[in-house]
């Protein structure tokens, strides 16, 4: 029995002892014939006192508990065993009507949809129904803690509907179809979409100064992704340098469930320098990418860092003096300090060459971009699952995880750029934009970022918000940062 179940049977019992206590036991008592009248005076002075019902209440949740925890013989017909029969007879966070019954359940971690239905008394025959018919419309190895369901049953214990709710948008309702069988359905879902600003000053880091806005580190990750080719966040910033974003946050019920896009995002450095980024979707186009106020996309071939939020511990030179081996030797490369486990991005579209453990580097991946160039991570913690030598990647794919294997003083990523043999500077690169907008495709982009730019002076008020409703089905390719 769950918490809120054994609460109703609690204030039932409670009621029966105030109806009980106040028709038959203040009665008595004031009748009562004691034959200690200093037993008498006591006890009628206790029942009178705010402390008998604090009694009474503990004795009965007590005793509920005991009922439905310690099942006594069914055959008995004591009020107990009427009590423990009857917590039986309907499942938990149950809502009785003269048409069936209708309870929730929630996954537990390590659960499986079976134990699940076992935790909440689903009847078997009633969850291999549900089993039955979600079967092909949801991946049974992909099922999470706070996955939830709900089930109605009819007067009879018979399955009428179920809903199974594995995150905001995948919602899938299990009916009864005319030929008696149940079938799955994914439903569309209504969102509420908030479109906001938020504003801030650089005082020590990017990081830092998205923290007063209270927003989740993803966002702030995706905000300096849209850089990535035009400035490093680990280097770069300085202090007093400004940044805003117009994006996009979804509520469901009133509960945030997600980021959306961002709109727009600006970066004034303090040498006047300004960094814009508008998102664009050109006509034909499968999905969206930033543009410059010049019609230049952002994404170059190239990013600056694959680790976009990290401390640079070691910067390039051909001389320097090894931390471990302790004499002096080129390290043409940057040495990038990140908590272990921080996700590693491929900085180019390439082929994985090498992977595996080498040396003083560790756990090493090497990928092939064409063109002459290669780019080196070592010192990993781990892979990403899948990933193979000859797979192959795309720009800002995750590839492995920051560590500090092979001969490293703590965790970090030794990333190095060769082109056509040699050893560059990675922050030094110079990379041409992937593509720009010309002609009717400019001009439509310019009209859009019209539109961006007043959209963003309107939400200059923090308390400015604009509200949208929208509702996700499931043809649409929706997802969230």
């Amino acid at each position: 029995m769950t918490g809120n179940a054994l609460l109703r049977k609690a204030r039932t019992i409670w009621s029966k002892l105030k109806t009980f206590h106040a028709g038959r036991l203040r009665p008595f008592l004031k009748n009562a014939r004691l034959s200690c009248a200093c037993c008498r005076r006591t006890l009628k002075f206790f029942i009178n006192t705010p402390h008998f019902p604090t009694v009474v209440i503990a004795v009965s949740v007590v005793a509920t508990i005991f009922a439905n925890v310690t099942p006594p013989d069914p055959n008995s017909a004591s009020a107990w065993g009427h009590l423990w029969q009857g917590s039986r007879s309907a499942p938990p966070e149950d809502k009785t009507s003269s048409d069936g019954y209708e309870f929730t359940g929630i996954l537990h971690p390590g659960d499986s949809l079976t134990s699940s239905f076992q935790r909440y008394e689903v009847p078997d025959s009633v969850g291999q129904q549900v089993i039955q018919a979600l079967r092909g419309a949801i991946d049974f190895r992909n099922l999470r803690p706070r996955d939830r369901y709900s089930l109605r049953l009819d007067s009879q214990g018979e399955l009428q509907e179920c809903t199974f709710e594995s995150g905001p948008l995948n919602v899938h309702r299990v009916s009864r179809h005319q030929d008696g069988n149940f079938y799955a359905e994914r439903l569309s879902v209504p969102l509420e979409r908030r479109t906001v600003k938020v504003s801030g000053e650089v005082s020590q880091s990017l990081y830092d100064a998205f923290v007063s806005s209270r927003e989740e580190p993803r966002l702030i990750y995706a905000f300096a992704d849209i850089f990535a080719s035009r400035i490093d966040f680990n280097t770069e910033t300085r202090i007093g340098d400004r940044f805003s974003m117009v994006f996009e946050k979804y509520f469901k019920d009133g509960d945030f469930v997600g980021y959306g896009k961002i709109l727009l995002a600006r970066y004034e450095r303090t040498n006047s320098e300004s960094l814009e980024g508008y998102y664009y979707t050109p006509p034909g186009a499968d999905r969206g990418a930033y543009y410059d106020g010049n019609g230049e996309e952002l994404g170059a071939f190239f990013i600056r860092s694959p680790v976009p939020m990290a401390r640079v511990s070691s910067g390039f030179t051909m001389s320097r003096m090894h931390p471990i081996l302790q004499f002096s030797r080129p390290h043409p490369g940057v040495d990038l300090a990140a908590p272990t486990g921080t996700p590693v991005m491929a900085a180019a579209d390439g082929r994985v060459s090498s992977m595996g453990w080498n040396g003083g580097y560790g756990k090493q991946i090497v990928i092939e971009h064409g063109n002459g160039y290669r780019t080196m991570y070592s010192h990993l913690s781990g892979y990403r699952a899948g990933l193979a030598v000859g797979s192959r990647v795309t720009q800002k794919t995750v590839i492995g995880y920051v560590g500090s294997t092979g001969l490293s003083t703590g965790p970090h990523l030794d990333y190095r750029v060769q082109a056509n043999g040699a050893y560059i500077n990675p922050f030094a690169m110079k990379s041409k934009p992937r593509s720009v907008l010309r002609g009717q495709e400019l001009a439509r982009f310019l009209q859009q970022q019209n539109v961006l730019a007043r959209l963003s002076d309107s939400l200059d008020d923090p308390r400015a918000v604009m509200v949208n409703s929208v509702t996700v089905t499931p043809e649409s390719k929706f997802t969230f940062l």
